[in-house]
């Protein structure tokens, strides 16, 4: 048995601490006060208040409604109860399983941090792909239209219906094999001379004038065209707002509450500019666009040569660079669709317009 811990006695009848001594036994303390009384203290009726943490006192209590307190000063005392009464260690705090709880707190936080990031790299983007394919063509209409509001108001459009029917063309002969094609798709051209284009939900696509000077030959553009269109098919944009927007545009998604969706048009338009397609996005765009334009007939070398003339100035034309900013060229992704364009018998006739080539590139010049 321990030997006497030092404690301090309140009789619940007033404030005054009286100086006593505890020895232990298996049933019970036996306190003694320095002015000669003694008092049996049965462990079963004994509750702890205080002293579960490293540095507190231990406070322990009995009786009611003015209960007796003992006050020890010493961490020593749990311990030793609980090695000499171990038959009621549950009714006071064991420091022994302190550590443990320290360690089971600190693994658990490493848990919950696991959860959280796989939930951001997997869970989010799994979420926002399974809602992304039952939203209403309608409700992606009304978010692409809110995002180009935004956009518009910091972009001069090139208004010139002749040349934008003409490239318009382009896009009705690569949609023409498809059957029964959910979107309207709009072209819009705006005069900046960065080389870029990209798709908003609904079927909306934007190209910026330097890109359309930059296409040599209609097929050349007909493959960029044939990327963005399978953005649109394949809902990417709409995932990647949906990913990364907000929890309320997901929420807004599931409601389908289109009136909620004008709300999100500034966020959405900023989520556009300034994010990136994923590799797994590119190459699905990639693929399926080598395909659209072998059904549409179109040469897929038009594509093939725009991509490798941006991965040749890389670096050296900081326009062209905003088209890869946005459209990540993986080192082996011209190649991987020369094996694919290789692989496929296709036939191919010359993309006709209206007009030449040279001056539909002038779309944005009068």
């Amino acid at each position: 048995m321990p030997g006497a811990f030092r404690a301090n006695y309140l009789d619940g009848k007033s404030a005054a601490r009286r100086p006593a001594s505890i020895r232990m036994a298996q049933t019970g303390l036996e306190v003694s006060l320095e002015d000669g009384g003694r008092l049996w203290w049965p462990l079963r009726e004994i509750r702890q208040t205080q002293g579960s943490y490293s540095g507190e006192q231990i406070r322990l209590e009995r009786g009611q409604p003015f209960p007796e307190v003992l006050v020890i000063d010493d961490p020593a005392f749990l311990t030793a109860l609980h090695e000499t009464a171990p038959t009621f260690g549950r009714r006071f705090h064991d420091p022994r399983k302190r550590r443990r709880r320290i360690l089971f707190t600190i693994v658990a936080a490493l848990i919950s941090i696991v959860a959280g990031g796989s939930l951001y790299l997997w869970g989010i983007p799994a979420a926002a792909a399974v809602v992304a394919t039952r939203v209403p063509v309608s409700w992606e209409e009304k978010l692409g239209n809110a995002a180009m509001e935004e956009i518009g108001r910091s972009e001069r459009r090139c208004v010139d219906a002749d040349r934008e029917a003409a490239i318009m063309a382009i896009v009705n002969r690569l949609l023409e094999p498809i059957p029964n094609v959910p979107y309207k798709f709009r072209l819009t051209v705006f005069n900046d001379t960065s080389v870029n284009a990209f798709a908003l939900p609904g079927g909306r696509i934007i190209l910026l004038r330097g890109l359309i000077e930059r296409s040599k030959t209609p097929e050349e553009l007909a493959g960029v065209l044939a990327h963005e269109l399978q953005h649109v098919l394949k809902r990417h944009a709409t995932r990647l707002l949906l990913q990364h927007a907000s929890t309320g545009l997901m929420l807004v998604a599931v409601s389908g509450d289109l009136t909620g969706v004008m709300a999100y048009g500034l966020e959405s338009a900023r989520v556009l500019g300034s994010l990136s397609y994923s590799r797994g996005f590119e190459s699905e765009a990639d693929s399926e666009g080598v395909r659209m334009l072998m059904a549409a007939e179109i040469d897929p070398a038009g594509m093939i040569d725009f991509f490798e003339k941006l991965r040749a100035s890389e670096g050296n034309l900081q326009s062209a660079t905003r088209y890869l900013n946005s459209h990540p060229l993986a080192v082996d992704r011209v190649d991987n669709l020369k094996k694919l364009i290789a692989s496929i018998p296709h036939k191919a006739r010359p993309v006709e317009l209206n007009r030449e080539w040279d001056d539909v590139r002038k779309i944005c010049r009068g």
